[in-house]
């Protein structure tokens, strides 16, 4: 696995245990009992297969033996093997036309109904396949959405894809064709050396001396085919983060005429993994060599001691035959298994990949769900968990206020170097903010502004008892009823690739057509939305791409105000509008404001100087707070900025 992917803790005393390619395999079986009747159906299907399988061979050796005018078909088969099939030998005659004839209408037969078993078992078992697939890429999916920002801090996006699309296929490949493969190698395998056995137990021990060979062939092999197959997805996942992040940022390339480094750069990933790739070939080139090498060399000892036998008359020629047939039919389980290797020695390299989404836990979770999960801590510790529960239970029911206090909070990112948590954004932070009222943060870049926002819609997690809605700690809400009262604007836009309806009614159950359209009067949009040749149904491409910076802003804010959030969250949201759209903006939101708590982050004092509060953050601490006035009345950070602002638009006027 990456090193990007998995950060290894400095403080370990030695490496890891290395997890078996069975550990990472085994995880599957929950999702394959699940798919339970079909697989005994198509092993059913799959064990018919291998039985009729075996039926070819002793035909074709019968009628040999008819034409060679043997007195019995296959006279070194006795006891039970004979017994079972005495119906085939039944109506056996010697250098019989008609015999003859019917041995051949029951070859037809047989390879008719082997025909029907193996389709129904591939179509049974592919399918059970694709079935697990589409259940773990929902269990991925749900695994990603779950997952808070400091996990996508530690991994690439384009590693991760890799991890749910190539990697993915190459499980799928170990539940269907491995499974398939495996299943009919054995039955195959099982049923030609029992009839090997009976036809000549002499002749069999010989012909499987290079078995134990073949055996240890493919341990070999298999350890580095293993070893190459992580290395290959490592690689292929960095391969893939260098192609998102080019395509993504391909206007920031261009801009800056990066073109060739960047070229390079991915020249170098592409190589990387070509490399890996070869030296996996080399290994193949080696192991199917090597298997073919002990296939002739069974063959040849066939030949030279089973001729020997025929000659002296101690096996006939038909038996012989028989047995030449089964040693072929050999041939491609023993190929089989060099198939079969790869296919799970990849899926076990890549299911490695994958448990490690699947097991994946966001720190971020709902009450309940950490309760469940905390060992006992005694009767005092039961006492709090009945508390908590009790407060947990008053959250969900109660419908949210608005109202926020902060107490003395202090806020680290958890995402410094191998884990460690980085250095303090936020510095005992107290602030109360009643419900319906307005609350602007002003500062400069980097005072921590935009962490005071998320980590009120819960984006961040925040150190118990610092921060309380209603007077209940925030962790003590259920996320889904959290994030439903909250309206939350990024500073970083996002957009869909869908329509701008589609955008604005994003995450709204039940779409009313007047509200998106309030909405988007709201945010001073619907204007050009109408100019638009398809209006609302305007595609706005990957992240909003056909839309300005000032446009995009404004439909993400018409998003926020069609939820009708209780705390509406606007971290930074105007920037991208000049100053007379702005106050547009502003004038249409205070009827919404004044009907819910409001958060306002900003740089422009024009866009927070009617806040019922204001606070400048510098540093990670609260240096001023009051109205629009009292801080003028300071004269400090506040009233300077305000100074230089008006000086800016003087200076524009003119």
């Amino acid at each position: 696995m990456s090193a990007i992917a998995q950060p290894v803790s400095a403080t370990a005393a030695r490496p890891a245990r290395k997890p078996s390619g069975w550990s990472q395999l085994k995880l599957l079986l929950p999702y394959v009992f699940r798919y339970k009747r079909m697989v005994a159906v198509g092993m059913v299907a799959l064990t018919l297969t291998g039985l009729l399988g075996s039926l070819p061979q002793l035909i074709i050796g019968s009628i040999t033996d008819l034409l060679h005018a043997a007195p019995q078909p296959l006279s070194t088969l006795t006891g039970t093997a004979r017994a079972i099939l005495h119906p085939l030998f039944a109506f056996y005659a010697p250098l019989s036309r008609h015999a003859l004839g019917l041995y051949c209408i029951i070859l037809v037969v047989v390879m008719l109904i082997k025909g029907f078993f193996s389709f129904w078992s591939r179509w049974i078992l592919i399918g059970m396949s694709r079935e697990i697939e589409y259940d773990l890429r929902n269990d991925l999916l749900t695994r990603l959405l779950a997952m808070d920002p400091e996990f996508y801090s530690k991994n690439r996006t384009g590693d991760l894809m890799s991890r749910v699309t190539n990697d993915l296929n190459a499980v799928r490949m170990v539940l269907g064709p491995g499974i398939m493969y495996t299943a009919n190698t054995i039955a195959t395998m099982v049923m030609a050396v029992y009839f090997m056995i009976k036809l000549s137990p002499v002749l069999t021990m010989w012909v499987l001396i290079p078995v134990p060979f073949v055996a240890f062939a493919v341990r070999y092999f298999g350890q580095i085919i293993h070893r190459l197959s992580e290395q290959i997805q490592a690689a292929l996942g960095v391969l893939s983060t260098r192609a998102q992040e080019n395509l993504t940022g391909v206007r920031v390339i261009r801009a800056y005429a990066q073109e060739k480094p960047e070229i390079e750069s991915f020249d170098r990933a592409n190589r990387d993994y070509v490399d890996h790739n070869i030296k996996l070939i080399g290994s193949w080139s080696l192991f199917f060599p090597a298997l073919a090498a002990l296939i002739g060399v069974t063959v040849v000892i066939l030949l030279g001691m089973g001729g020997v036998q025929v000659i002296h008359g101690r096996i006939s020629l038909g038996t012989f035959l028989a047995f030449y047939t089964f040693l072929g039919q050999l041939v491609f389980p023993m190929i089989a298994i060099g198939f079969v290797t790869n296919i799970f020695q990849r899926g076990a390299a890549s299911m490695g990949r994958l448990n490690y989404i699947l097991k994946a836990q966001p720190n971020i979770r709902n009450a309940a769900v950490l309760e469940d999960e905390a060992p006992p801590e005694g009767v005092r510790g039961n006492r709090q968990s009945s508390k908590r529960a009790g407060e947990e239970s008053a959250a969900t029911q109660a419908t949210i206020r608005g109202e926020i206090e902060f107490r003395n909070l202090t806020f680290t990112y958890p995402t410094g170097s191998n884990g460690t948590p980085g250095p303090v954004v936020l510095h005992d932070i107290n602030l109360e903010i009643p419900a319906g009222s307005t609350l602007a943060i002003v500062g400069p870049t980097g005072s921590g502004k935009s962490t005071l926002a998320a980590l009120v819609a819960r984006l961040w997690e925040a150190p118990p008892g610092t921060l309380l809605i209603d007077g209940v700690s925030i962790r003590d809400y259920p996320l889904e009823t959290l994030r439903r009262s909250i309206g939350f604007v990024p500073q970083d836009t996002f957009l869909f690739s869908e329509t701008i309806r589609e955008n604005i009614a994003f995450g709204v159950d039940i779409l009313d057509e007047e509200q998106v359209l309030e909405a988007a009067e709201i945010a001073t949009i619907s204007g050009e939305i109408l100019s638009f040749p398809q209006r609302y149904e305007t595609m706005v491409g990957e992240r909003g791409i056909t839309l300005s910076g000032g446009q995009k802003q404004r439909t993400s804010l018409a998003r926020a105000i069609l939820r009708q959030p209780k705390i509406l969250v606007l971290d930074d949201s105007l920037s991208s509008v000049d100053t007379d759209t702005e106050e547009r903006i502003l004038k249409q939101l205070a009827t919404v404001m004044r009907q819910r708590t409001t958060i306002l982050v900003a740089h422009r004092i024009s866009t927070v100087k009617n806040a019922d509060q204001i606070v400048v953050l510098r540093e990670g601490h609260i240096i001023e707070r009051g109205t629009h006035d009292e801080l003028l009345e300071l004269n400090g950070y506040y009233a300077d900025l305000y100074q230089k602002q008006l000086l800016e638009e003087e200076l524009e006027r003119e």
